[in-house]
């Protein structure tokens, strides 16, 4: 009994020490006093100070609402704990389990009261034969005798409700130690009732985090990126091309000699923050082709994806000069909508700045060189540096002819301030009517032409159908649904 009674008082003073609130409390007032709901006010009242144009101060003040309601289950978990758990656990182990020690004290005390009455009425039995007043003796006997048998009465009495105490505590013991199993049960329903309330609450949180467009572009996803910011063309790509078309293009050995490191960081922070104040790089056109080269490598997906990678090598091997360009013009054909409209902006500056070569040395060789291996990597591990040289010969090869012949994989011209953000650069005179010549090296009359690998259905709304005609390339528009088929080679 005495050891039940240790381990209760030693398990109601350990599970008292866990609760946050203050015991005898009320409800509101233990609600006041939990420090999840100090943590609840602290983080709505910054964010009433932040306000809603800051994505810390929504934040603060929607996950300060999720606090407070994890502070009111806490505070119901408690209640219930205290009165279903410490209360009959107090109850146990500081009244009825002590009742019990002290009647078998009791009993203990009775049993002795019992024994020295009983040893006076023998020691008085013993001396009435020696008495010369009989009378007076056998009166004193007879009150001795009644002296014992009401002490006997009352032990017998205390054993009897000692007993029944015992036997009481013995039924009860899978009552007592239900308390525990309550205890874990309240826990469970406890946690699964806060996880509850969290789950609620976190679509609206992750909705409203990511409906945030300030988020940084380095390291993501080019769709994600897109998507977020709404823009067709990624931002660190837009800004870069801007300032360099402003005040790099003549510059020697753009994007091969290396940026101050301080202010390449500088500045992807500020692209980072999708800021367009960024007229202090202009005159480091270094820098901004660093930060251009340290986006597309940061890509988690290079810009001619990894899905493309086998295509792209593939072409690259080609030998035949045409039958390459055709092949590469599949497999660009076959990028995604997104990255290859990216892509395409990115050729149409490169072969700009390769017209200016004769003063920025950054021929289309030189300009695979250092920016292909950025485009363009085997998914297999391996350091970075391992992957680089697997793959700088195919990109070189990829690379290359594609800004050699810019105006032939992607005829269009290309608007380069398409967000509208920055200075708009002046533009050059109207080629005219729409109309692209073939790359030098497709001149003849019997060569390859593009249109002989597209001869199934695309699955764009309309697809382009190139027909080759003398030294120039028109194109025609065929329906969605409709299959492609090859046009014959000109006489």
């Amino acid at each position: 009994m005495e050891l039940v009674r240790l381990v209760s008082h030693n398990a109601h003073k350990r599970l008292v020490t866990c609760l946050q609130g203050h015991i005898g409390t009320e409800a509101e007032k233990r609600h006041k006093k939990l420090p999840l709901t100090a943590l609840s006010q602290a983080m709505q009242d910054g964010g009433s100070q932040l306000g809603e144009e800051s994505l810390i101060g929504k934040m603060m003040d929607v996950c300060g609402e999720a606090e407070s309601r994890l502070a009111s289950e806490l505070m119901q978990h408690e209640v219930q704990l205290e009165r279903d758990i410490l209360e009959p656990l107090n109850q146990l182990a500081e009244v009825d389990i002590p009742n019990i020690l002290r009647q078998r004290k009791q009993l203990a005390k009775l049993v002795l009261d019992y024994d020295s009455a009983r040893a006076r009425w023998l020691q008085a039995s013993k001396s009435i034969h020696f008495s010369t007043n009989y009378q007076a003796t056998a009166a004193k006997v007879e009150t001795l005798k009644d002296e014992m048998d009401e002490a006997l009465n009352k032990v017998e009495m205390c054993k009897d409700q000692l007993s029944a105490d015992m036997y009481n505590f013995s039924s009860k013991e899978g009552d007592y130690a239900r308390y525990y199993v309550i205890l874990v049960e309240a826990q469970a329903d406890y946690h699964r009732r806060s996880l509850a309330a969290l789950e609620g609450v976190l679509p609206t949180i992750q909705a409203q985090n990511d409906s945030w467009m300030e988020k940084p572009a380095y390291g993501t996803a080019l769709e994600e990126h897109l998507k977020r910011s709404n823009r067709e063309i990624a931002l660190p790509l837009e800004a870069c091309v801007m300032m360099l078309l402003e005040t790099g293009m003549k510059e020697e050995g753009l994007f091969r000699i290396a940026a101050g490191a301080s202010k390449l960081k500088k500045l992807k922070a500020a692209l980072d923050c999708s800021t367009s104040q960024l007229e202090e790089f202009y005159s480091d056109p270094h820098a901004v082709a660093g930060a251009l080269k340290s986006y597309l490598r940061e890509l988690p997906e290079p810009l001619l994806t990894f899905s493309l990678y086998d295509e792209w090598t593939q072409a690259s091997n080609v030998s035949d000069p045409d039958r390459r360009l055709q092949a590469l013009w599949v497999a660009c054909d076959g990028l995604p909508k997104n990255h290859k409209a990216n892509f395409r902006y990115l050729v149409k500056f490169l072969a700009k700045l390769a017209q200016d070569s004769e003063v920025n040395k950054m021929t289309p060789s030189n300009i695979a060189i250092v920016l292909g291996p950025n485009l363009l990597w085997s998914k297999t591990e391996g350091t970075l540096a391992e992957m680089a040289a697997a793959t700088s010969v195919h990109v070189v090869a990829i690379i290359e002819p594609i800004i050699q012949h810019a105006d032939w994989f992607f005829p269009d011209d290309v608007d380069f301030n398409v967000s509208g953000m920055f200075v708009a650069m002046t533009p050059e005179p109207d080629p005219g009517p729409f109309e692209r010549r073939r790359p030098g090296s497709l001149v003849d009359g019997d060569t390859p032409r593009k249109d002989r690998y597209l001869s199934y259905p695309r699955s764009t709304a309309v697809s382009a159908l190139y027909v080759v005609a003398d030294e120039s390339i028109t194109v025609k528009e065929t329906p969605a649904g409709e299959q492609e088929q090859p046009m014959p080679l000109p006489s």
